[in-house]
């Protein structure tokens, strides 16, 4: 298998990211995260088309209260990157973030999910309650066999058709309120320097079920229907302003989940709420797990 290694130098200088990187291999692939703090571990999930660089601005408050954990998944980061299409599967993603979570023997975890880190970390809390005590969930949703709407069909129409050519750092600008410096910008595309590095940006919309016989559409919902009985703690924390995930989506969670408490949405954030209003979503979850 052909895999492509970010260079170390892609990632010296990032605004508000001097944290200390940790790897661990995984059958010839090493895995990037980030480790902070100490005390019960939080598990911090990115999305489409980020890195942990998107949660800069929250580890430090919530590193002030607990351990916090915050990977790049294969094909992301720092993270190593397959650069066969195929390799990327709803499976294989769950599987290596499973796989750290036991090899760093992470107990009584809290998980805070984000856009693709929902299908991956709710799936860990319904196949792994042993691990996970808690759930923070954000902008995101489990998909049931059809789109999540229109915006997020132009969204995977115009990834389609740029392909490797994809800028990242453009993606997370458009879809925030705020006005993101060219260094933030830069962040989030630096993984990124040669088009075979982004097969992992190009693919991850394509394993969105969009229709019933997708391969990820069971699961998902197998998912979504165990979170029917999750009586655990959990936090479901929206933005106002997200094209794609609205405050509508974090209310049904609430009202799936049995145990979920409904937080105000933040005001004044997009999709990318750790970027808009990262601060304060680290406080937010900082006081919800002090409590």
């Amino acid at each position: 298998m052909s895999v492509y290694r970010s260079p170390e130098e892609c990632f010296r200088d990032l605004p508000g990211y001097a944290f200390e990187p940790n790897y661990l291999e995984q059958d010839g692939l090493r895995m990037h995260y980030v480790d902070e703090g100490a005390g019960d571990p939080v598990l911090l999930l990115h999305g489409e088309p980020t890195w942990s660089f998107l949660y800069r601005k929250a580890i430090p408050p919530i590193a002030a209260v607990a351990r916090v954990v915050a990977p790049d998944y294969f094909g992301f980061g720092r993270s190593d990157k397959p650069v066969e299409r195929d390799w990327y599967t709803y499976d294989r993603h769950y599987a290596s973030i499973e796989r750290l979570v036991d090899e760093l023997d992470l107990q009584a975890l809290t998980v805070v999910v984000h856009d693709w880190g929902g299908p991956i970390g709710l799936r860990l809390a319904a196949e792994r309650p042993d691990r996970v005590a808690r759930l923070v969930i954000t902008n995101t949703g489990l998909y049931a066999g059809r789109p999540p709407s229109d915006e997020w069909l132009r969204f995977r129409a115009f990834v389609r058709r740029v392909g490797t050519e994809l800028r990242p750092g453009q993606l997370v600008q458009i879809t925030c309120v705020s006005e993101l410096s060219d260094e933030v910008v830069a962040g989030y595309d630096a993984p990124y320097p040669v088009p075979e590095a982004k097969i992992a940006l190009v693919m991850f919309p394509e394993l969105v079920p969009t229709e019933p016989e997708h391969p990820s559409a069971a699961t998902m919902l197998r998912v979504r229907e165990a979170l029917r009985d999750w009586r655990r703690p959990a936090l479901v924390l929206f933005s106002d302003s997200d094209p794609i995930f609205s405050p509508r989506v974090g209310e049904r969670f609430a009202e799936l989940i049995p145990g979920a408490e409904l937080g105000e949405p933040l005001a004044g954030a997009g999709h990318f709420l750790q970027e808009d209003k990262g601060e304060e979503l680290g406080a937010r979850i900082a006081g919800w797990l002090a409590s």
